[in-house]
């Protein structure tokens, strides 16, 4: 079986484990969770980082500290995980959808414009898969209207956006370190700002509101959302080379070009677009005549793992069953949700596998 994410753990990451396990800083409290929010922080140009268990706790920390709250309207991609999504919910707000672009698969920007209200309040900008969103246009929109900036860029740890570090856009960003990323720590997530003020409510919120002066007194409520000492040694281990990291990922998407190209029933993704190089988070592609469940069936069967894309929101039945997106309708989404998959990807996968995958591939859509 070639799994569809293997992650690459060949640096200072036993060292740095060791460390943790000899001093017994083992828990939230520990010198390698300051020295990952610096180093990230510096390494992606923002003043500070605020480190959490996970992605998603960092999309409800980041909902919250701008603000939003019941009846309040956020503007997003259908295409993506349900995580931001929910974390707009969870808040009391709702998410207002937009289609994706047709060539990078992130929000089409294009649209947000008809979908501002009194009530909206922000723009959630996701980077999907290998390519930044149009950051120009969604900063543009919120000068204009006075709306919020929350960037998602779990996928995008060292992809840049007209030469400037994605993570870096926006009034707060959150990143995710799940096993399948650029930077892993098993599972783990950050939030980044400038703003002191933001900063300081984020550190708060994952760490249950306690009042700096007296422990155990709240007068807010938040979250355990707090990264171990564990965690943070992976990171600073993986930071350490994010650069091989992704001179590897953009090698892993050549050496797929160089077997797929022109290969009959598939789209690829693009190599670049004019504002930002391919940086292959994952390798995806979309069928062009059998759905992607046939194919990943296919695949599965001869030993190679894959996985969907995101379904998009407005089919999600949870927010049907609340009564929204029933008539909404976003064709991109749509079609690329339904024909598009990616094939093993991760950092370990050696040349060999890939070629292996190619030719699997191809001999699959042949059937």
């Amino acid at each position: 079986m070639i799994p569809v994410n293997t992650p690459l753990l060949n640096g200072n990451e036993l060292k740095y484990l060791t460390e943790c396990i000899e001093t017994g800083w083992i828990s939230s409290e520990g010198p390698f969770i300051k020295k990952f929010e610096e180093n990230m922080a510096t390494y992606v140009g923002r003043k500070f980082g605020i480190a959490v268990s996970n992605g998603s706790a960092a999309l409800d920390i980041a909902v919250k500290a701008i603000g939003i709250k019941e009846g309040d309207e956020v503007i997003l991609p259908t295409f993506t995980i349900i995580s931001p999504a929910q974390s707009i919910v969870y808040a009391g707000g709702k998410p207002i959808l937009v289609d994706a672009d047709a060539a990078t698969w992130c929000m089409d920007v294009n649209q947000i414009e008809a979908k501002i209200t009194p009530k909206t309040k922000a723009i959630l900008a996701v980077h999907i898969y290998g390519f930044p969103t149009d950051m120009d246009a969604i900063i543009e929109l919120a000068n204009k209207y006075k709306l919020a900036i929350i960037e998602d860029a779990a996928e995008m740890h060292g992809q840049t956006y007209k030469g400037k570090m994605c993570g870096s856009f926006g009034h707060i960003t959150t990143f995710s370190f799940y096993p399948n990323k650029h930077i892993t720590t098993g599972e783990g997530g950050m939030l980044m700002t400038d703003d002191k003020t933001l900063a300081e409510k984020c550190r708060a919120y994952r760490n249950l509101c306690f009042k700096p002066e007296r422990r155990f007194v709240h007068d807010e409520l938040g979250w355990n959302y707090r990264m171990t000492n564990l965690q943070a040694a992976l990171g600073v281990a993986q930071l350490e080379k994010i650069e091989q990291h992704i001179v590897r990922k953009r090698e892993i998407g050549a050496l797929y070009n160089h077997y797929l190209n022109g290969t009959p029933g598939i789209e690829l993704m693009p190599v670049q677009t004019d504002y930002a190089d391919n940086i292959y988070w994952v390798y995806a592609i979309i069928s062009k005549h059998k759905t992607a469940i046939e194919l990943m069936k296919q695949l599965g069967e001869k030993g190679i793992g894959t996985r969907p894309f995101f379904y998009p929101m407005h089919w999600q039945p949870v927010f049907n069953k609340m009564g929204w997106y029933a008539n909404e309708q976003y064709p991109v989404a749509e079609r690329i949700a339904e024909y598009g998959f990616y094939l093993p990807s991760g950092l370990g996968i050696t040349d060999d596998e890939i070629k292996e995958v190619s030719e699997t591939l191809k001999s699959v859509l042949k059937d």
